[in-house]
């Protein structure tokens, strides 16, 4: 079967890459595995605020703007609910914590989502004696019910495969790439961590984060905003709540430990004082850089293979733009951002 594009992924840039497919009337075949990416276990919330620092993340409000259309396009297409607008509110520790937050209010770019005045805590369950910054325009994507959906909308176009890739029958040829029964102009490697055992791109310097998180029931908690500080509680409906995240670099299989669970149900307790079960836990890899930009662009050498990797933890936000951006270079020949391209790593490259 011959197609325009192989994908290998259907996480969050996998599904973003479809999509610019679609609107450009490509044909396309998808092969995910289902299991073990990054997307699947990620809270899900989009923010555009990094609220360690009160700052915006590269091209924020270009990459928020593309998104937020995008799922609700998304929704409507797939006849599915998956969007859920919700405030996401950063815990304060101190009055300077207070008047950072003030500060960034007044900055250009944040004056949009770093709203004033402060939201008082309310809750005689949460440990907040300085109340709450509100970002504005938030929000929760639950993704694996994304997932689902663009699965079975796939398998309706006959254009998904739930199958490993193996690299091994991947055969590049003149006019493009041959696998198995397909063929193909270009393929384009979304397979977040994954990417470490692909023999083409495993040498591109994505590191991989460990990310771990519980699941926990909680019917006296009655939250109905994300709440932040140094981890987050995530609403999910029927009392339930995603708390996390841990950060571990060196640990990079999708296994959750005693004791990350510890950790996070230690600091859940010093900030809620309910009762709560942990009902589950989940891990995942996060496909992150050392200078935290996202991969994209073809490989040097083999023209008709590209990447679309390393959104870490801003996929939800990133991957439309990205995704864009990849396609319109490939299909166009528009100049990726020298931030995002690749060949910033060249010798990481060579073959």
């Amino acid at each position: 079967m011959k197609v325009d594009y192989i994908i290998v992924g259907l996480g969050l840039a996998g599904i973003a890459f479809c999509e610019q497919c679609i609107k450009a009337g490509k044909t396309f075949m998808v092969f995910d595995k289902g299991v073990e990416g990054a997307s699947r276990v990620a809270a899900g919330l989009y923010n555009p605020v990094i609220l360690k620092r009160y700052s915006l993340p590269w091209k924020a409000v270009e990459q928020f703007d593309i998104a937020i259309p995008y799922f609700q396009n998304l929704e409507a297409k797939l006849d599915a609910q998956f969007m859920y607008p919700m405030a996401v509110r950063k815990v304060f520790h101190s009055v300077e914590d207070q008047n950072n937050w003030f500060a960034a209010s007044d900055k250009q770019g944040l004056e949009r989502f770093v709203k004033t005045p402060l939201v008082k805590a309310d809750s005689e369950f949460i440990d907040a004696p300085y109340n709450y910054g509100e970002v504005a325009e938030t929000g929760r994507i639950a993704i694996t019910t994304l997932q689902e959906h663009y699965e079975k909308y796939l398998e309706e176009m006959s254009a998904f495969a739930k199958a490993e890739f193996n690299y091994t029958q991947l055969t590049l040829t003149d006019a493009g790439v041959q696998y198995k029964d397909y063929e193909a102009n270009h393929i384009v490697f979304a397979e977040g961590y994954g990417i470490k055992q692909n023999p083409y791109f495993n040498r591109l310097p994505l590191v991989g984060n460990k990310g771990e998180y519980i699941i926990i029931k909680a019917p006296k908690l009655k939250l109905t905003a994300a709440i932040k500080t140094s981890f987050f509680v995530v609403p999910l409906g029927e009392d339930l709540y995603k708390v996390g995240a841990t950060y571990n670099w060196t640990d990079k299989d999708w296994e959750s430990t005693k004791e990350a669970r510890e950790e996070l149900e230690d600091k859940f307790k010093t900030l809620v004082t309910v009762p709560y079960e942990v009902v589950s836990e989940q891990a995942g890899v996060r496909p992150t850089t050392g200078d935290r930009r996202p991969l994209l662009g073809p490989h040097p050498k083999f023209k008709q293979l590209a990447v679309l990797n390393g959104l870490g933890t801003r996929g939800i936000m990133a991957g439309p733009l990205l995704a864009h951006y990849l396609f319109e270079f490939i299909e166009n020949n528009i100049p990726l951002p020298e931030e995002v391209d690749i060949m910033r790593f060249p010798k990481k490259l060579e073959i």
